[in-house]
């Protein structure tokens, strides 16, 4: 079994709500990148998020987008984020989605990366600019069934195409709790309750939600109605704001725990 399916599965036994932690992989460096991934799992993190870093995230806002470039000022490819997964996987098993652009993943050769991710220990991939209408226009588009399609949908994505994604979606379903980038500078929509329900009436996989959570509070208010919360720009800032020392994973943990045991208290 694919490790989101087993952890959701588990969770759902539990009685307990998901925490999904994104980060840029590579930022501030490899090493102290693998470190902040490692700690992550270890504080509680039920899912990683790993932004594979590209030149043009124009769905991010400027947090993912500076922590995009200093992943690749310090010498990130594509295959590095391969082995930086291959590093974690030799000490944890917490389930990986990388969260990418076509671009990076075309120039490698997307038969080839979805091999080759899945071997280093992906479980994984969302595609934020590969629609799976135009996707399946092409047979160089084929998935792996190793490595799950999470699906991303918007509050204001017609009713019918959201019930399309819905029903294709793998591993969990990705929900914006509000339309525009990435980013803490606005706070979750008062809707997701009512978003998230109406995707469980099309959905066979978990509906976690993301976009502008950034503390305690908000994370357990969506995780009354989600089956996962999802923080990413608000974990990435304090990687920023202390890329200068030797431990940021410091400072991203005291950030993250209290985000985790919020939702895992829902």
């Amino acid at each position: 079994m694919n490790r989101i399916t087993r952890t959701f599965e588990t969770l759902r036994q539990q009685g307990k709500k998901a925490f999904v932690a994104y980060v840029a992989a590579g930022d501030p460096d490899y090493q102290r990148s693998l470190e902040i991934l490692k700690g992550l799992a270890d504080a509680g993190a039920d899912v990683l998020e790993l932004g594979l870093p590209f030149s043009d995230p124009l769905a991010d806002g400027v947090v993912n987008q500076m922590a995009a470039e200093r992943a690749l000022k310090a010498g990130m490819t594509t295959k590095r984020v391969l082995d930086l997964i291959r590093d974690f996987r030799q000490t944890h098993q917490t389930p990986i989605v990388l969260f990418t652009y076509l671009n990076p993943i075309f120039a490698y050769g997307f038969e080839q990366f979805q091999i080759d991710a899945v071997a280093a220990g992906a479980d994984g991939i969302l595609l934020l600019d590969l629609p799976p209408d135009e996707a399946g226009q092409s047979h160089d588009f084929d998935g792996n069934p190793d490595l799950l399609r999470i699906r991303l949908i918007a509050p204001n994505t017609p009713e019918p195409r959201a019930k399309m994604l819905a029903a294709q979606a793998e591993g969990f379903i990705y929900a914006l709790s509000r339309t525009g980038v990435t980013g803490a500078h606005g706070a979750p929509s008062a809707h997701v309750g009512s978003l998230v329900a109406s995707l469980k009436q099309h959905a066979s996989v978990p509906v976690c939600v993301g976009f502008g959570i950034s503390n305690a509070e908000q994370a357990k208010e969506v995780g009354q109605h989600a089956d996962g919360v999802i923080v990413g720009s608000a974990l990435v800032k304090q990687v920023e704001l202390h890329a200068h020392d030797p431990k940021p994973v410091d400072a991203v943990l005291r950030f993250a725990k209290e985000l985790i045991d919020a939702v895992h208290s829902v």
